[in-house]
């Protein structure tokens, strides 16, 4: 009698963690559902994030542009100068030089990589299947305190110094709202290189009929972090495509002199 006992006890212990199991697809799905749809999701085809940071006492604004065609920059006014950095349109890679003011294209490699990601807006995991990627749920990770899902995401490899190389993230979800609270990356080159990079995500706002993080937190691992401050986000922004395009230096001749 009690053997029955015992083993209808650990039945019904069995089929609820199993009702209480998540699979990966699962928690993407829930992630979705949770922040608007996922056709709330694709009609969004742009956003335009007004935000500031604090470096040393300053409040320095700054706009950050990523379109669903692969645009993207990041437009810094600082000391009543805009400087443009990660400006991508598609093709070509550049940022304004901080000293000189001129603006310079980026290395050939790190265009490349930029352009294998090009798919991946306004989420890497909404049409993530499409794109080739797979994810991996790991299991439960604690992480500032609250119990997350670890979810390990894999995209198309990247180049490094000519080599490709696996490029994983590791993304950790709120395991009660079903959001991304934590991403984290292994530095691949650079003086950095092999160290990890840490993005936290919080103050999930309203932005039409989705919801976004309203505070970015951004640095290495197990270190403090820079917070970049959300005052606004504007989906589907109307932006002209010259402000994306590499600005050519114009040469000027000068007049010719009469003898």
């Amino acid at each position: 009698m009690n053997t029955l006992k015992l083993l209808f006890i650990a039945l019904i212990v069995s089929f609820s963690a199993q009702l209480n199991a998540q699979t990966a697809d699962e928690i993407i799905a829930n992630y979705f559902e949770n922040t608007g749809g996922v056709d709330a999701w694709q009609k969004i085809g742009g956003m335009k994030m007004s935000a500031k940071i604090n470096q040393g006492g300053m409040e320095i604004p700054l706009e950050i542009i990523r379109l669903k065609n692969g645009k993207q920059m990041t437009v810094i006014n600082f000391q009543g100068k805009e400087i443009k950095q990660g400006v991508f349109n598609g093709e070509v890679l550049w940022s304004t030089n901080f000293m000189t003011q001129k603006a310079e294209k980026g290395d050939q490699e790190t265009t490349d990589n930029l352009k294998r990601q090009m798919n991946e807006f306004p989420d890497p995991f909404l049409n993530y299947k499409e794109n080739g990627y797979i994810i991996e749920l790991l299991g439960k990770e604690t992480m500032d305190g609250t119990e997350t899902f670890k979810l390990k995401l894999t995209k198309k490899p990247i180049f490094v110094d000519g080599v490709e190389e696996d490029n994983v993230s590791y993304y950790f979800f709120d395991t009660e709202n079903f959001v991304p609270l934590v991403v984290q990356v292994e530095i691949k080159a650079g003086p950095m290189k092999g160290q990890v990079s840490e993005s936290k995500m919080s103050d999930y706002q309203e932005v039409g009929d989705v919801y976004l993080p309203f505070s970015l937190t951004q640095g290495l691992k197990g270190q403090p972090g820079q917070t970049i401050a959300i005052d606004k986000i504007e989906l589907n922004p109307q932006i002209n495509d010259i402000e994306f395009e590499f600005p050519e230096e114009v040469v000027v001749t000068p007049p010719e002199v009469k003898k």
